[in-house]
């Protein structure tokens, strides 16, 4: 098996779905989309393909004009029914791609925060084993709406915060890959984001949260990605 992770930043890529990834024996190639306009090979040679965040936004193509071109590829991508998984902003283009929308949310959520299963969302293969309701890292200030045919998974009070595509597909907007190294970088750096300057984020006792929290999540996370790696398999 062969699994594509496309990467928009270097402090934000598979995390420890990598770790996951690797411990099946598959095989993966990670992309720098923002560095690299050429994919390791044709992205629908991969058995499955990973889509992670960035500090970019959805609707920056102005500043980011390769964002036209991830969004097409995701399009192709869904119509050839290629496993998908996306994450953050790789969750709002995959859903852009399948004709939902990406759009600010109503205020950011940045840190640790409460999410719930939906009913299908409770008896969806990859977040059932998820308890109904949980506390997740996040980091966004956008959402993505619900593509049209699309089964919405779980939500927080702010936004959704998962959904399945028909066919082997799902956006997640929480962090489940992120690890120990790159949130404490995220929250050293938080000045460098507007929006967490705005709210007032409380950089020690996010740290400290987070250093409580981040081990048991990254369980979690793993345990997401590996189910994912199971679902791919089956096609």
């Amino acid at each position: 098996m062969r699994v594509l992770a496309i990467v928009h930043q270097r402090d934000a890529g598979p995390g420890v779905f990598a770790e996951a990834i690797r411990s099946r024996g598959v095989e993966l190639d990670s992309w720098l989309q923002t560095e690299d306009h050429s994919p390791p090979r044709d992205p629908g040679d991969y058995d499955a393909v990973l889509i992670f965040g960035g500090a970019m936004h959805a609707d920056q193509e102005e500043e980011h004009p390769w964002l036209h071109g991830e969004r097409a590829l995701l399009a192709e991508l869904v119509e050839r029914s290629v496993p998908l998984l996306g994450v953050c902003l790789g969750a709002q283009l995959l859903a852009q791609a399948a004709g939902g929308e990406a759009r600010r949310a109503p205020e950011p959520e940045i840190g640790w925060h409460g999410v719930s299963l939906t009913p299908e969302g409770a008896d969806d293969p990859l977040l059932a084993p998820l308890s109904s309701g949980f506390v997740a890292f996040q980091w966004h200030s956008y959402e993505f709406s619900l593509p049209t045919g699309a089964t919405p998974l779980a939500t927080s009070p702010v936004c959704l915060q998962a959904y399945r595509l028909a066919g082997p597909a799902w956006g997640i907007q929480f962090h489940a890959e992120v690890t120990p190294q790159d949130a404490e970088k995220w929250i050293h750096e938080y000045r460098e984001d507007e929006d967490a300057v705005r709210i007032g984020v409380d950089q020690r006792s996010l740290r400290e949260r987070t250093r409580y929290r981040i081990g048991a999540w990254n369980e979690l996370g793993r345990g997401l990605c590996k189910r994912f790696l199971d679902l791919a398999t089956r096609g």
